[in-house]
């Protein structure tokens, strides 16, 4: 900012000076001739002139200040009054969370002649009052906060009572009228109107300056994508019995998350009544070795290198031994696979030799350019860092090419898979609706060959591999399964009892590049077999069925034609096919 020269004299300056400068003249004009008395009134009127000229100084500003405070400053509005927040809605403007105003109840003691009558009128109007809270406030000195939150019609029918003493402010209450549903997503905001998680905490400072607007913040999720996730996540988390549950839709295209569930989940509108386990948002802020699931980014940086293409052959007939480890396969092929067998059959010697000849320097380029090295974009300020090998030595690249030695969370997870899938390009993920024309334009990660090639094989892995279960009906479902052995302190090794069982799917496959595409994932984390998994918990079993579900339900919603060549039920997959090499062996660590 230019600052002023020291001469500089504000407009009216020279006019003021030249009038002091007449009324002292005359003063002086006065005395010279004798006349006291005009000399004191001359000062008299003087003062009163100053004084007044003062008061309508300040008159001045202060009107200034009331009514043009604020314009030129060049932000487009007011500032957000208080702790004001705008509505969220989701991306069909579905209410998501609101202020609402509620009231506050207070107690005057000293305003009180009948303690008796008051005590027994308001614990008959307001049910969640205790008696010994309104005790403390009747039997105080000074008047008391009691109760807070009493809506309208609450506050009316106390009001009606006509109770001495007994009075009311209004306050601005955050409500969730959805309760649970997406309530790691929406997140919660404090009393204050300061957001603390979710999209309330992430979109803090957008959601004041739209209340100020008078305009809501839109989020990218559908609802009735987001209530078909949760009713299937939790139907699978009530009978695999895990420790945690993840599920996630978004649009590979645009980055657009249009679902996410973690369970176990909480209510926001008592996000104070519930514990740090319901309230970790499982997606953004958990991170896990994904297994299996890592097997296709090995596949597409073989692919994009030119190290192999699909008719690639690796000999899978023996364990594959690696410095002092052996490499097994979950249920042994034992046979030459062909690049596309080894995704099938999820082979992790074929995998780990493919990895071998990519190579530790290539391998760990590519991770990076995937997002898989760092915190996932995305404006969730829960997104965790991963965790990622010190050293891309053989023993990491073997470990990572199948999906251990390497921590990720399932956001960055979806991102990494949504660049694998929609042309090769990385796309930043997003909680808020995108206008069309504010399509990301992405990062070239892989060639688009590539990506046609790994939409191809995610359909075969479906229709002829470990992803059977995750298919349906008319719909053109690819996927990948993943189970990753947890690595448990106690017994200083990984767990075969512990798994971290997924299924990434991608739909539709079939269709030009630039068709709209969406990605699902369905997470487990130490899931429990059943009598109808034939005690198995990997990712074939306990994640792909609830997987090719969602997709069978949120397709409509999001418009994507059912194939009638495809209505046919296939053959049921078998238990062989379910579980193809997705967890390594005990001795492999």
């Amino acid at each position: 900012m230019t600052m002023a020269h020291p001469s500089f004299q504000p407009p009216g300056w020279r006019w003021l000076k030249a009038q002091v400068w007449g009324l002292e003249h005359a003063f002086e004009r006065a005395k010279a001739a004798g006349k006291a008395e005009d000399d004191t009134r001359i000062r008299i009127f003087f003062v009163l002139a100053l004084f007044a000229a003062s008061f309508l100084t300040l008159a001045i500003g202060a009107t200034n200040s009331a009514v043009f405070s604020g314009l030129g400053r060049g932000d487009g509005g007011a500032a957000a009054v208080g702790s004001a927040r705008a509505d969220l809605v989701d991306r069909n403007g579905a209410m998501l969370a609101a202020d609402l105003l509620h009231y506050g109840l207070y107690i005057d003691p000293q305003e009180i002649w009948d303690k008796g009558e008051v005590r027994r009128a308001l614990l008959g109007s307001i049910p969640s009052l205790t008696p010994a809270r309104l005790n403390r406030a009747l039997n105080g000195q000074r008047r008391t906060f009691v109760l807070g939150g009493l809506t309208p019609e609450s506050r009316a029918r106390v009001h009606a009572l006509g109770l001495p003493g007994v009075t009311f402010e209004r306050e601005e209450r955050r409500v969730y009228p959805l309760g649970r549903t997406a309530a790691h997503l929406i997140g919660f905001a404090d009393t204050g109107g300061v957001g603390l998680a979710g999209a309330e905490r992430a979109l803090n400072d957008l959601a004041h300056q739209n209340a100020a607007a008078g305009a809501p913040v839109v989020l990218s999720i559908d609802l009735r994508v987001q209530a078909a996730l949760e009713d299937e996540l939790y139907k699978a988390a009530a009978e695999f019995n895990p420790r945690g549950a993840v599920g996630v839709v978004t649009n590979i295209h645009t980055g657009e998350i249009l679902g996410m569930a973690s369970y176990p989940t909480f209510d926001p509108n008592r996000a104070g009544e519930a514990d740090n386990d319901a309230k970790l948002n499982r997606a953004a802020a958990a991170i896990y070795e994904m297994g299996s699931t890592f097997k296709a980014f090995t596949v597409a940086i073989g692919l994009d290198t030119g190290v192999a293409d699909v008719s690639t052959t690796f000999d899978a007939r023996h364990p594959y031994q690696l410095g002092y480890r052996t490499i097994k396969d979950y249920h042994a092929a034992q046979k030459v696979l062909t690049l596309v067998e080894v995704f099938q059959h999820s082979s992790n010697i074929g995998t780990a030799k493919l990895a071998e000849s990519i190579g530790g320097p290539r391998l760990s380029k590519y991770f990076d350019r995937l997002g898989l090295t760092r915190t996932a974009v995305v404006e969730l300020k829960e997104s965790a860092r991963p965790l990622t090998p010190k050293k891309w030595d053989m023993d990491a690249v073997a470990s990572t090419s199948f999906g251990h030695g390497m921590n990720v969370s399932p956001l960055a997870l979806s991102s990494a898979m949504g660049a694998l899938l929609n042309g090769g390009k990385l796309v930043p993920l997003t909680i808020r609706k995108l206008d069309p024309k504010d399509r990301p334009a992405g990062t070239r990660v892989v060639s688009e060959e590539t990506s046609k090639t790994m939409l191809q094989m995610m359909r075969a892995n479906v229709t002829g591999g470990s992803g059977g279960k995750a298919d349906a009906p008319g719909l053109t479902v690819g996927g990948k399964t993943g189970t990753g052995e947890k690595y448990d302190p106690a017994i200083r090794g990984y767990s075969s009892q512990k798994q971290v069982s997924s299924f990434a799917a991608v739909f539709p496959t079939a269709g030009p590049m630039e068709a709209d595409r969406y990605f699902v994932l369905i997470l487990m984390d130490e899931p429990k077999g059943n009598a109808s998994t034939y005690g198995y918990s990997t990712g074939g079993w306990v994640a792909a069925p609830a997987t090719g579900r969602v997709i069978d339900r949120i397709a409509p919603f999001l418009g994507v034609q059912r194939e009638p060549a495809l209505m046919a039920q296939r053959p049921p997959a078998t238990p062989q096919q379910l579980t193809a090499g997705e967890a390594p062996s005990a001795d492999d660590h």
